[in-house]
């Protein structure tokens, strides 16, 4: 067992960098405050109160509101493409032909399809058997072969 890996265990965990505060959550709220100052250097006081509320509740819903487990982002993107899907499905139903598969020789017919018998709960258990012993046990067939053979033949293999 020289081969031994780590398995990353939460890989949907977002890095925290302040807190309960995630790096994403951080730069969404760095954005918005940005935009909030460029609305304060751009408008009068009134209209910067305006987009101020409006920016702020979007940093709020976009960086901390969760749907379902998912972000809001993600949430809306699969809105948005659940809506762009048509409304109503109708399945229409044709009759697709299948040749049949014929050889090289008209005549003989092959048939495209075997199924294989299912195993026997027998022969299940000893392939568990055969795979947690590691291959140290061989089944009950070569076990019983191992026991009609004489004792002298058993030493030679």
């Amino acid at each position: 067992m020289q081969n031994r890996f780590i398995v990353p265990q939460f890989i949907d965990a977002e890095d925290r960098i302040f807190g309960p505060i995630t790096v994403r959550q951080f730069v969404i709220v760095i954005v918005g405050a940005l935009f909030i100052f460029i609305s304060y250097r751009l408008s009068d006081f009134a209209l910067f109160l305006t987009q101020t509320i409006i920016i702020a509740l979007l940093v709020i819903l976009f960086a901390f509101v969760k749907i379902n487990g998912a972000t809001f982002h993600m949430f809306l993107l699969s809105l948005i493409q659940t809506l762009k899907r048509p409304k109503i499905r109708i399945w229409k139903k044709e009759y697709i032909k299948i040749a049949e598969f014929r050889a090289k020789d008209e005549n003989v017919k092959v048939t495209p399809y075997v199924p294989k018998p299912p195993l026997v709960n027998r022969k299940l258990s000893d392939l568990s058997l055969i795979i947690d012993t590691g291959g140290v046990y061989r089944g009950e067939a070569e076990a019983n072969m191992m026991n009609n053979l004489p004792s002298k033949q058993i030493n030679k293999k």
